[in-house]
């Protein structure tokens, strides 16, 4: 689960400095989308790491807004753009339907998952189906 929040953590970080110099429309478009998943990630992350306060209402906030920008993924990437600033993979065209049924899996599970942490120890399990949920999307489609 750790590594999971530290990847967002890191990810929401760098998306200010990775997003400039990007010339593609397209790709800025997917990248904006990208940086609103992992700044709701690191609402959540933050709360599983203690360094924010648990607040059940944010958290499931965060998720029902992850699991909405989790449904988009698929249009945002309808359109074959690459720019050396993205870490998008060109496979993500060859295998779109895979591509996509992972992105529908991010939705499913973030979805599912709003509504129901009441407590910090909810927390955890959570962190531990998202971060599956984008590692298995990341490992195929995402430069590393």
């Amino acid at each position: 689960m750790k590594k999971y929040i530290a990847i967002a953590l890191i990810a929401t970080g760098t998306a200010a400095f990775a997003h400039s110099g990007v010339k593609d429309p397209d790709v800025m478009n997917r990248m904006m989308g990208m940086s609103a998943l992992a700044d709701q990630m690191k609402v959540i992350g933050s709360m599983a790491k203690g360094q924010m306060d648990f607040d059940a209402d944010a958290v499931n906030t965060a998720l029902a807004k992850m699991s909405k920008e989790a449904s988009y993924i698929p249009s945002l990437f309808e359109k074959k753009a690459l720019d050396p600033k993205s870490e998008a993979l060109p496979v993500i065209w060859d295998e779109f339907d895979t591509f996509t049924a992972r992105a529908k899996d991010l939705e499913a599970v973030t979805g599912s998952l709003a509504g129901t942490i009441e407590t910090a120890a909810d927390l955890g399990p959570a962190m531990g189906q998202i971060g599956k949920a984008c590692g298995a999307c990341h490992a195929d489609f995402r430069a590393k």
